[in-house]
């Protein structure tokens, strides 16, 4: 991913952060048929540092778990808020005309070896832990005990675990930190005027990046 220095974000527990409260990724194999990608929650273990590990579970119909190339790097990227950006936005907009449409964004790309984990002790742990992290903000949280066990064994039986220790954990927030001032705090106008929940949410982060600066 290339990643000019302004945009860069090294502060591992932001990134973990974003991974948190975004956890579906998009996961990048390399099996015998060549590079494939998945789209699967994962659940992110702060533990081992300085990265953690990501853990989840896939169909056992899913044919990555067998044609998973070995000794590979898998890479996992963790979506967060983008926006389009116009250039009418802009406050240098009246005072030169040059400027341009662009987009912004927010993503990691987590690295390391997949390990394939075929054990149902394993996987109810894990989708225990990924229910209560994704349930923890409801009123009434469901949890994996609340349905029949008969049930929730037929469940375990047709999925495998996944497990991947973070080796490379890279972040990049592109959020108008190449803008001046002024253009900052009229981007997050036309962000939050647009009512749309992505463009709010950027809003917040191009404002936290203004707020950090000042």
């Amino acid at each position: 991913m290339y990643i000019p220095a302004q945009f860069e974000q090294p502060d591992i527990e932001v990134m973990h952060d974003l991974i948190r409260n975004r956890p579906l990724a998009t996961l990048v194999t390399l099996g015998a048929n060549g590079i494939d990608a998945n789209h699967i929650p994962l659940h992110l273990e702060p533990t081992p540092e300085p990265f953690g590990v990501l853990r989840g579970h896939i169909a056992r119909a899913n044919p990555l778990w067998r044609d998973l190339a070995s000794d590979v790097e898998t890479l996992a990227i963790f979506h967060g808020p983008d926006a389009y950006i116009s250039p009418s936005w802009y406050a240098t907009k009246r005072e030169t005309g040059k400027v341009v449409p662009t987009w912004n964004y927010a993503v990691v790309h987590a690295y390391g070896s997949l390990r394939i984990i075929d054990e149902a002790a394993w996987v109810r742990t894990q989708l225990e832990a990924l229910t209560q992290q994704n349930e923890a903000a409801f009123p009434e949280p469901w949890a994996l005990s609340d349905a029949p066990e008969d049930f929730t064994e037929k469940l375990l039986e047709a999925v495998v675990g996944i497990e991947m220790v973070i080796t490379r954990l890279i972040g990049k927030w592109k959020v108008s930190q190449n803008q001046p001032p002024q253009n900052q705090r009229s981007v997050i106008q036309g962000l939050n005027a647009s009512g749309q929940s992505g463009a709010m949410a950027m809003a917040a982060l191009v404002d936290a990046g203004v707020n950090n600066v000042g």
